[in-house]
């Protein structure tokens, strides 16, 4: 492809889709490449969510496959050029930028790039997880919480993510059973002095998972833990598994490009969406480590696609 690109999209998820809506509107004649294998699936992580209950607009709840079938829908109404294939590279270096495609490395090139590649969850790495994701086996308990209130759940990690899922999900649910595989919690002291104090949730140190209940029944009724000091097994009944042991975004391709945080995350400059790199953006999950929720990654992605459109008409005569 020997043509200049007005702005070029990596990424397929709600920050993607809507970054693409708007420079399509404004008439940028994006070029969205929307992932295949790298990174997890075209769509991100609502396409392994089973129900979405809190995106705006949809009062009955909606499959996340659908809601963003939706979005695609939409990019492409809107005039959103897309290629279902992964980046393998890029240089940010010089502009135009340039970006490699596919096993063929086709090499395209953009006055702008909008990165909303996403983060992924870390799960456990259980078959029995694997099988009941969407089936009572969630990484958000702000997406999925309200499915289980007044029922019994179990929370799974140590840090300070663990912590915020516990106590959001007792003020639904009727218990939370908090199990960390070390004797003390990593969190801050601040985060455990709040959830060692809350009644509905109860402390499980030195514990394991060894299974998630039950396979069979395609639904989750607890968790057989193992205690690692005993070795003695345990079933912890439950109908929500929540893991909460972090996130990894999808920044590999970009090291050395543009500056990252220490966990991995795109930097951008607060109240925007601007990378350290000129006409380089990023939106979504893959720079937001704090609310990872679908509707703020849609609006991150707004933000990118009206800063590349303001930049481009600064800089390159747009």
């Amino acid at each position: 492809m020997s043509d200049i690109r007005n702005v070029i999209v990596i990424g397929s998820g709600p920050a993607g889709h809507t970054a693409g809506i708007y420079a399509a509107r404004a008439n940028l004649k994006p070029l969205m490449i929307e992932g295949l294998a790298r990174g997890g699936i075209p769509g991100g992580q609502l396409m392994i969510t089973n129900d979405v209950e809190n995106y705006p607009g949809f009062p009955a709840k909606i499959a996340g496959p659908e809601l963003m079938q939706h979005f695609r829908d939409q990019s492409v109404a809107q005039g959103v050029e897309i290629v279902t294939d992964d980046v393998v590279k890029v240089d940010f270096s010089r502009r135009p930028f340039t970006v490699w495609v596919g096993d063929a490395q086709t090499e395209m090139k953009a006055r702008a790039v909008i990165i909303a590649t996403g983060a992924q969850a870390k799960w456990l790495g259980l078959e029995s997880e694997k099988l009941l994701q969407g089936k009572g086996v969630s990484a958000c308990a702000v997406c999925d919480g309200a499915f289980f209130r007044n029922q019994d759940v179990i929370v799974i990690g140590g840090g300070d993510t663990a912590m915020e899922e516990a106590n959001y999900l007792s003020g639904l649910c009727r218990s939370v059973t908090l199990i960390h595989r070390r004797e003390e919690f990593r969190a801050s002291k601040t985060m455990q002095a709040r959830v060692l104090k809350n009644p509905k949730i109860k402390p499980l140190y030195n514990a394991v998972i060894e299974e998630i209940l039950d396979v069979a029944k395609g639904e989750v009724t607890g968790a057989r833990v193992k205690n690692v000091q005993t070795g003695e097994t345990m079933v912890v009944p439950a109908t929500g598994f929540f893991v909460a042991i972090g996130h990894t975004p999808n920044t590999d391709l970009f090291a050395g490009q543009i500056d990252l945080h220490d966990n991995g995350y795109i930097k951008t400059r607060p109240g925007s969406s601007n990378t350290n790199v000129p006409g380089v953006f990023a939106c979504g999950d893959v720079q937001d480590f704090t609310y990872r929720q679908a509707v703020t990654a849609a609006g991150s992605g707004c933000m990118a696609a009206l800063d590349a459109e303001r930049w481009l008409g600064a800089n390159e005569g747009h």
